[in-house]
């Protein structure tokens, strides 16, 4: 949440801050700013989308070689000009732009109070910052001390980054629980929430940990922890191709990344699974072999898309290898004193790899002898670096902001585990193995095939999207598929929507049923097939609009549904990866159709850093 942008070097730091902050866009768009330094420090910041900001500062001399920007969500204080960062210190000789939240705000804003200070925002941002400046004024000495001193005391997550007025050849960054990557070029250093602003101009970066702290120069960076010490800095090479971060000729990111995914899934399994010889190599899992493969249990936890994606893990891993597996709630779970043993296995999902509860989650519980595997899509994260192991997803970056093509890279890699997992254990017999592997290998083909159909789905979207409400239902596999289908419709269109086992409907949801009321059924041909069609039944009876998925070559609903939209058959472990493109676009264009900005809905950020 919240994106940040900073430059320091020889170019003109303004429009590379601007174009940071477009592709940053993604995390927050309620507010932006930026603040230079050229002959003293000039603010500029304005409610709404970065475009905005940018129209209102035509014309206007925005030269400078040192600047900080921000694209805000809001936490405290409601969107507006004056709750937009970055914010300035009293002394109006520090800029400051934040991600996090700092929660003893409240504390240190009343100390602050007392000594004369007043605010002109709502934030906790414009607090913190007020608090170094008050520790620098009143100690002397140098900035970068009053930032540690500052630090030490602040409870909560952040990044900030600090331009002086008096020292405009220098940024000032520290990180605790929210990202920052710095960028290294030839007498320049670029700041950013991730590596998308900085691709185009170097492929070296820093990843900053938490409770460090940065001091950037042009041509130099040192990296100290909050004790003053000094620390190496790890240079990785990033592999994201500035092409993956463009539209590529879409209307939207999300129907770009919707369409990538016979692509981004190929590039998941490729080097992994090895269908004609039988084998899946991840050298995680093997590493850990012995201990998955006599673990008494597996905890999953995530958040959002990432836990409907757990859910669906939960039916294959249990399936598959005969382990108990619990799915949770990240937030829930870091908070409610859960009883973790020394040898459990836990698996955090998450796009990001920064989310913060699945972060604190697993932290606890490696602290409690816990193995933990990441399933992340961003490499160097702080899920990826916190964990055991694990596996990237590739599915490359992901600009929309709700999930599609991160959620069926992240189920591939959970299936190709659990079936690696199994076959280890034995629990797995050898000719279902190998169908299982065949039946993953052919998914690229199968979704690309599914998306064939967009026409279809698109009329069929256009027909519903007056809709006010609509249930999701499914069973087995394809329950957690209606829960996503579900998430995206309410995320997309603000269609109230609801996903359920098909068989829970009587217990409740039915009492909803009317003549205008969409129904979609995840129906494909499997195990509980029989079963839906009898639910399909029952909500036809009430005169509900049934909207079916299901296999090719199955005419077993037909007379049943309203709309038909048919997918390639696959075995029903498999199948759910395969049966969330449907969902994904009927949200998309049900989106579109209503006139919404698909790629940022209201309300929402890409990557919650901030509980």
């Amino acid at each position: 949440m919240c994106g940040i942008v900073a430059y320091i070097g020889h170019r003109e730091a303004y429009p590379v801050i601007l174009k940071g902050l477009k592709r940053l866009e993604y995390r927050g768009y309620d507010s932006s700013g930026v603040a230079l330094i050229n002959n003293g420090l000039r603010v500029f910041k304005k409610q709404g989308k970065v475009a905005e900001l940018e129209e209102t500062l035509v014309g206007k001399d925005l030269h400078a070689n040192i600047g900080i920007g921000h694209t805000r969500w809001a936490t405290h204080g409601e969107p507006c000009d004056r709750n937009a960062h970055p914010h300035v210190s009293r002394s109006g000789k520090l800029a400051m732009i934040h991600n996090g939240i700092i929660e003893n705000y409240m504390q240190l804003k009343q100390d602050l109070v007392k000594k004369g200070y007043e605010f002109t925002s709502d934030t906790d941002t414009e607090v913190l910052l007020n608090f170094i400046d008050d520790i620098h004024s009143n100690n002397g000495g140098e900035l970068e001390e009053a930032i540690r001193i500052a630090l030490k005391r602040v409870v909560g997550a952040y990044v900030i980054v600090v331009i002086d007025e008096d020292h405009p050849d220098t940024l000032i960054a520290a990180r605790k629980g929210s990202p920052l990557v710095i960028g290294i070029g030839k007498g320049e250093h670029f700041l950013a929430s991730d590596a998308s602003p900085i691709i185009e101009y170097t492929k070296e970066v820093v990843y900053v940990n938490d409770y460090e702290l940065a001091i950037i120069k042009s041509d130099e960076l040192i990296l100290k922890n909050l004790g003053n010490e000094k620390i190496t800095p790890f240079i990785t090479k990033l592999d994201m191709e500035l092409a993956a971060i463009e539209k590529g000729g879409y209307d939207h990111f999300m129907l770009k990344e919707i369409f990538e995914q016979p692509n981004t899934i190929f590039d998941c399994l490729r080097g992994r699974l090895d269908a004609a010889n039988g084998s899946i190599t991840m050298s995680g899992i093997q590493q850990y072999a012995e201990q998955l493969t006599t673990a008494s249990r597996i905890i999953i936890i995530a958040c959002g898309t990432s836990w409907h994606a757990g859910l669906i893990a939960e039916y294959i891993f249990e399936e598959v290898t005969r382990i108990p597996v619990e799915v949770e709630y990240a937030s829930e779970f870091r908070y409610r004193n859960p009883i973790v043993n020394k040898g459990d296995v836990i698996i955090a999902i998450s796009q990001s790899g920064e989310t913060a509860d699945t972060l604190v989650a697993i932290e606890s519980a490696k602290e409690k002898g816990a193995i933990i595997l990441g399933v992340v899509n961003v490499v160097g994260s702080s899920i990826a670096r916190t964990s055991h192991a694990g596996a990237y997803t590739h599915a490359g970056p992901e600009i929309g902001v709700a999930s599609t093509k991160a959620f069926t890279a992240q189920l591939a890699v959970l299936t190709m585990m659990a079936l690696k997992i199994g076959y280890l254990k034995g629990t797995l017999p050898e000719k279902r193995y190998m169908h299982l592997l065949t039946e993953l290998n052919d998914v690229p083909e199968k979704v690309g095939a599914a998306l064939l159909n967009k026409e279809n789905i698109e009329r069929i979207a256009l027909k519903y999207k007056d809709a006010t409400d609509a249930l999701f239902l499914g069973r087995g596999y394809n329950f957690p598929v209606a829960l996503e289908g579900a998430l995206k419709l309410k995320e997309i269109s603000y269609i109230h929507a609801e996903g359920y086992p098909a068989a829970e409907m009587k217990h409740g949801p039915i009492a909803l049923v009317d003549n205008k009321l969409p129904v979609f059924f995840v129906a494909t041909k499997d195990s509980f097939h029989e079963k839906v069609l009898s639910n399909m039944q029952e909500i036809k009876a009430r005169k509900g609009k049934i909207i079916a998925i299901v296999s090719e070559g199955d005419d077993a609903a037909n007379s049943l549904a309203d709309d038909l939209i048919v997918v390639p058959y696959a075995d029903e472990l498999i199948a759910p990866i395969i049966n969330a493109i449907p969902m994904q676009l009927i949200a998309y264009y049900i989106g579109v159709a209503k006139g919404y900005d698909v790629d940022k809905p209201r309300n929402l950020a890409k990557s919650v850093t901030v509980e």
